[in-house]
């Protein structure tokens, strides 16, 4: 996959779309191969592939014991972004997504759709080179699907490099330079 590119996986369930995003984003270990990700082997330099990458997984998994805003700066605070750039860069994506006036509010009390909007801002907060999304969109009404794709449209323009599973060929076919 070439630097700026957005790339779409397709496939049914089983076919390893989630097992392949998992192995390019570090989280799971590969049992033979090279897979490498901005220049960086996933396994032999896997700290330098994280700090280029943001990662959408399939199921949100927010910590639960704080607000939405304490979600994100905490994640952002993991990149060395300091409180005050990480609440301003929270907010524009939050309100893009029609989650800005729920900023306070405590990721427990926070509907399935709700969380994963949250997931997409999180990817986003220490502005990767790279992003990975794993089927972004299931459970997103249709607004909300939308708006993502608005910010996923923007990031592609910024020449951002985006790996994307999905189910939906409308969407791939409408966001993805590749499939």
């Amino acid at each position: 996959i070439g630097a700026g590119e957005f790339v779409g996986r397709l496939g049914p369930n089983g076919a390893g779309k989630t097992t392949a995003i998992g192995i390019l984003t570090t989280r799971v270990r590969p049992t033979s191969g090279k897979a490498m990700v901005g220049g960086a082997d996933v396994v032999d330099d896997s700290v330098r592939v994280r700090q280029t990458i943001g990662v959408v997984p399939q199921r949100p998994n927010a910590d639960l014991s704080l607000n939405v805003l304490e979600n994100l700066q905490f994640h952002a605070a993991y990149f060395g972004i300091p409180l005050d750039v990480a609440t301003k860069r929270a907010l524009w994506p939050l309100e893009r997504l029609g989650l800005s006036d729920m900023a306070g509010a405590e990721m427990s009390v926070k509907a399935g759709g709700q969380r994963q909007r949250i997931m997409i801002v999180r990817a986003l907060m220490h502005e990767p080179d790279i992003i990975f999304l794993d089927e972004p969109t299931v459970g997103l009404d249709p607004q909300a699907r939308l708006g993502l794709w608005d910010i996923l449209r923007d990031l592609d323009d910024r020449g951002r490099t985006i790996v994307m599973t999905t189910h939906y060929m409308d969407e791939a076919d409408r966001l993805c330079d590749r499939l």
